[in-house]
Formats: structure tokens, sequence, C-alpha cells
């Protein structure tokens, strides 16, 4: 069964209550976690370019105050839903491990070792984003959370646009981080095209799928275009999961919707329906009520 990761990244406002709210939708959506971003902007960022672009000073104003923590976990309890965060700067990997039920690495941090090996450290799960990464950029990440102690790893394809244009999701990638290490894989969407996601999980048997959530097309992050509302991923979820009931086990049985018809088969003797064991049986439909 996929798990589904409803990526709230800077769309909270600094709001505790709206954080709570994301939590809440997230799970009433059918996600099995939600996802934030611990960062500190003087610690993202070189001085030369805060220094240089106000843009990049404003993003001040995107943080999570790190108080928020604790209160995000226990909202997260309370909806039954799995709270992750990841860490931008060495600190947070110690802020957040007593709450977090995993760790997410972001593809720009993929190739900061000390980051790698401080998550994979804390013994808990690791999932690693490989956007804009080569092979060989994503075998030494591997080899370093491995050899750091990290056993539950999980690769997730990406690419770094945002939105991604879906004749670019190149998803049978998937296929060749399963063969060559091994481990769970999966798909962070930037492209928010239901067919992709599903793509993503009927035929390349994602294990995981993040995507980038908003709750009302106000979020700082909605309108350069690659984030989800809930009602249009709901609907998306929610047809996966019917994908698991829809295909079966793929033993032929008699299906339980079919059986009052199965008598109606024509005999193997005359060609003629129904069944002669049941002809002699057959009452004609009630043409309703008849003048007395």
């Amino acid at each position: 069964m996929t798990t589904f990761i409803a990526e709230v990244s800077s769309n909270h406002h600094r709001d505790l209550e709206r954080c709570f709210e994301f939590i809440r939708t997230a799970a009433e959506a059918g996600c099995d976690a939600v996802k934030f971003q611990l960062f500190k902007i003087d610690q993202l960022f070189a001085p030369e370019v805060l220094a240089a672009s106000e843009t990049h000073r404003r993003r001040r104003e995107w943080e999570l105050p790190v108080e928020f923590i604790p209160q995000l976990k226990a909202c997260c309890v309370e909806s039954r839903i799995q709270f992750s965060c990841t860490p931008f700067y060495l600190g947070a990997v110690e802020e957040l491990a007593p709450y977090v039920d995993f760790f997410k690495v972001a593809s720009y941090e993929l190739l900061w070792d000390e980051l790698l090996v401080a998550c994979a450290q804390t013994g808990l799960p690791i999932i690693l984003s490989t956007g804009m990464a080569t092979l060989e950029e994503i075998d030494h990440a591997v080899t370093c959370l491995k050899e750091a102690g990290a056993r539950d790893i999980t690769l997730l394809h990406c690419v770094s646009a945002y939105p991604t244009p879906p004749d670019e999701c190149n998803l049978a990638v998937l296929q060749t981080f399963r063969q060559r290490y091994g481990i769970k894989v999966g798909w962070s969407d930037h492209s928010v095209s239901p067919s992709v996601i599903n793509r993503a999980v009927h035929r390349w048997a994602a294990d995981v799928v993040e995507f980038h959530l908003d709750l009302d097309a106000t979020g700082q992050e909605y309108a350069a275009g690659h984030c989800w509302l809930p009602d249009q991923i709901k609907a998306v979820i929610s047809s996966c999961r019917d994908g698991k009931l829809i295909d079966g086990c793929g033993d032929k049985v008699l299906a339980p919707s079919e059986s009052a018809d199965r008598v109606w088969r024509a005999d193997p003797s005359d060609g003629l329906r129904p069944l002669k064991t049941v002809r002699s049986s057959f009452i004609a439909p009630s043409q309703g009520p008849k003048d007395s």
C-alpha cells in the first residue's frame, strides 16, 4: 500500500492554528503522514546571498517556529497521522528527533554528508529526495546514510521544477532505483497531475508519494503552481486506493454480485437459458395488480 505524505512546506503563515488545520485536512484526505520544514534563513543561504537579495531575506517570514514542534506532534497523534519534518540545519536534527516519526532530507541537501550522517545516527527512518542529482551523487548519499547506521531508507525520484511538466517526470526511474539500491522508492510530486500520481502508484508501484498541499490557495508557495488543494488530492488518493481493490487477488473466483446470474447461463444440452435444473421453478416476474 502506497504511503501518502502531505508536504505543508511554507504554506503555514507561521500560524499554529493553520498548522493544525493542515494536519487535520491531510488526515481527512486519506494521507498517512504530514510533513513540515524547519529552517532558519541565516543557516539556509550564504551571507552574500542574503546581503544582495531582499527576496531571500523575506523568506524569514516562511520560517516555522521551533516552539510549534511539540504541539504539531500532539495534533498528529490526535489525528492518527504520522508527523515528519525536514531539517535544513544541523541543530534541527536534534530539535526534531524526539518528535518526528521519520526524517525527510530535501533534494537541495543531498550533497551535505554531515546532515545525512546526523539524521542516520538518530536511528529513525529516512526519506531522501533526489531532484537534480546524478546516480553517482545518489550512490554516495545512500552509502553515507548506510555507513552512518541508517537501516530504513526510502529514495524519492523528484524533478526540482515548480511545477514539473508531466513529460519530464520520467517515472521509470523508480524501477532504476529499486533495482540499483534494493530499497523502498517513491515519487515526490511537483506536477499536480492526477495522471502522474496514478501512474507512479499503479505502473511503478511507488512505496511513497509526497506532494505539496495548500488549504485555500493563499499559501506562500501556491502561486508557483506545484501545490494541490485538499479536494483535488483527496480524489486522487481515493482513486489510488480503489485501484488496489479493483486489482483483486488474481484468483478466478465467483464474485458475490454475479452469483444470482450463474443459473441463467445456457444449458449445455440445448443452448437455452436458464439451466434445466431451475427451469421448472421459474416464476414469471409480476406484472402488477390485476382487476378482480
